[in-house]
């Protein structure tokens, strides 16, 4: 059984994927990092595997604001030296989490490829991003991050917050932008690839919808996952 001693999973959600879609990813979680502390933030009760700590904020609007929060309170629970995120929406292979960063900076997993599921017939593409989906990190690193962001910015007002919305993504992109201290970040490149799901459920989707576009390098079949077909199947958007 794995378990990564010095590593915590910071889990969080909104529960507003299918109960079908949710099982398969949570599963494929479970299969990549086996007994790893899991520290969960979430809007119901959630539960992951044995060794799992939920904090439950109760259901309200979602808004990238209150996502970082998640990540934030989940960071300061944890106990571990080194912290990687996690999303309802993902797919991780094992290796993704036996990566450390070697220094003070924020480590992305930019091996990734993308399913869209409205895309018929179901096709992976690739784009080299780092997202908050595939950090890995010093935890203390990650909360001296948020907490600065969230000192400065301590209140969530809607019509002020739209100035600022597009700089408040991953820690280490924006800080200049925000007025805080910056942080390094880096990516890394695991030899498997984690698969990321775009979906209408999806924080994102309001934006962009189904305008958002594929990246040209694109795939039938990966390594590992199999086909996009097969991969999609673990989504089935009418499956409750």
């Amino acid at each position: 059984m794995i378990n990564h001693k010095d590593l915590s999973i910071l889990y969080y959600t909104a529960n507003k994927n299918s109960e079908h879609f949710m099982k398969n990813t949570q599963e494929s979680l479970l299969k990549a990092i086996g007994d790893t502390p899991i520290v969960i933030v979430s809007f119901k009760p959630t539960v992951i595997g044995d060794n799992c700590t939920n904090i439950v904020i109760g259901e309200g609007e979602r808004s990238v604001y209150k996502m970082y929060k998640q990540v934030l309170t989940a960071a300061k629970e944890a106990k571990t030296e080194f912290c990687a995120t996690a999303e309802d929406d993902m797919l991780y292979h094992p290796s993704h989490f036996d990566y450390r960063p070697n220094g003070d900076y924020l480590a992305y997993n930019v091996n990734k490829w993308s399913i869209f599921s409205w895309t018929e017939p179901p096709f992976f593409s690739y784009r080299e991003r780092m997202l908050m989906n595939s950090l890995v990190c010093k935890r203390d690193l990650l909360i001296k991050n948020l907490e600065e962001r969230y000192k400065k910015y301590p209140t969530y007002d809607k019509e002020e917050f739209e100035k600022i919305r597009k700089y408040w993504g991953e820690p280490g992109r924006f800080e200049h932008r925000l007025g805080i201290t910056p942080t390094e970040a880096r990516p890394f490149k695991t030899e498997i690839p984690n698969v990321m799901f775009s979906t209408e459920e999806a924080l994102g989707f309001k934006d962009l919808g189904t305008r958002k576009a594929h990246s040209g390098i694109q795939a039938e079949e990966i390594p590992y996952w199999g086909t996009a077909r097969e991969v999609l199947s673990i989504y089935e958007k009418n499956k409750k």
